[in-house]
C-alpha cells in the first residue's frame, strides 16, 4: 500500500487492478473525503465497493479528481460543471484517438 502511494507521488502509473482506498485518494489528490464523496455522487468518479470504507479507485479516478480540482481552482467551476467538463474532455480524447486510428488505417 505504501509502495503504491510512493509510486503515485513519483509519477508512476497505477495499475488498474491494484486500486487505492478513499484515504489514499484523498492524500494523493489533496482533497478531503467529503469532496471525494461529492464527486462520487456527481458521477465524476466511480469506485468499486459498496460503502466508502471499502471503496477502491483506479488511476483514472486520480486523473479525473486532479482535473476537476484544477477546473474548480483555476476557473471557479462548481463540482457539477467540473464533472461535465471532465466527461467532455474524456470524450474529446476518445474521438481524437479514433480519428488518429482512421487516418492511419
Amino acid at each position: 500500500m505504501e509502495k503504491t502511494m510512493m509510486n503515485l507521488l513519483n509519477g508512476d502509473v497505477l495499475e488498474e487492478q491494484d486500486g487505492i482506498t478513499l484515504g489514499e485518494l484523498c492524500r494523493v489528490c489533496r482533497v478531503p473525503a467529503e469532496v471525494v464523496i461529492e464527486m462520487v455522487e456527481h458521477g465524476l468518479i466511480e469506485p468499486a465497493g459498496r460503502d466508502p470504507a471499502r471503496w477502491r479507485f483506479t488511476g483514472v479516478s486520480v486523473q479525473r479528481v486532479r482535473c476537476a480540482q484544477r477546473l474548480r481552482r483555476d476557473l471557479g467551476v462548481n463540482l457539477a460543471g467540473a464533472a461535465l467538463a471532465v466527461d467532455l474532455l474524456d470524450e474529446l480524447e476518445r474521438l481524437r484517438a479514433r480519428l488518429r486510428r482512421l487516418e492511419l488505417g
